[in-house]
């Protein structure tokens, strides 16, 4: 009977150490979702532009054209990256979530592969936020160069 409560004990201590892991697991979860959304917005202006004809564009419209296409050409990859990274990140936060119970079960001292793979897990985080960042700032950049050219046609009227 003290067996069984002291096991009881010993898994209930687990799932507490568990539990923070797996609130990471929900918001990296989250961020899996904005990411996949703007990748899908991603692909669908490129294609938007890939339909649009530009027959009798000026070389000045095909150039803005062209430069478009490569800005949402990087920023299609920057967010893969992230995509990939933050998925990297889930795994490896599985990976300590069953380290934790496995090595409870087994008795075994994993705390040092558990500690790897957290922060195996923190760092593929910080990398993918980063590339999400650098998307973000891509973006922005082709709305500020618009605004910017927009206002310097107006100066000159």
């Amino acid at each position: 009977m003290i067996e069984l409560q002291t096991q009881i004990t010993s898994v209930a201590q687990v799932i507490q150490l568990a539990v923070a892991p797996v609130f990471l697991l929900a918001g990296v979860g989250s961020t899996l979702a904005v990411l996949t959304n703007r990748l899908a917005r991603i692909i669908d202006r490129f294609h938007f532009l890939e339909t649009v004809s530009l027959e009798g564009a000026s070389p000045a419209e095909r150039a803005k054209d062209l430069a478009n296409r490569i800005s949402l050409s990087r920023r299609a990859k920057l967010i893969h990256w992230s995509i990939t990274l933050c998925t990297i990140c889930n795994l490896l936060v599985c990976l300590v979530v069953a380290s934790l119970f496995i090595g409870s079960e087994l008795r075994i001292d994993l705390s040092s592969t558990i500690a790897a793979f957290f922060v195996a897990a923190m760092f593929c985080l910080i990398a993918g936020l980063a590339c999400f960042l650098r998307e973000i700032a891509l973006g922005t950049s082709v709305i500020e160069g618009l605004y910017s050219s927009t206002a310097a046609t107006r100066a000159k009227l």
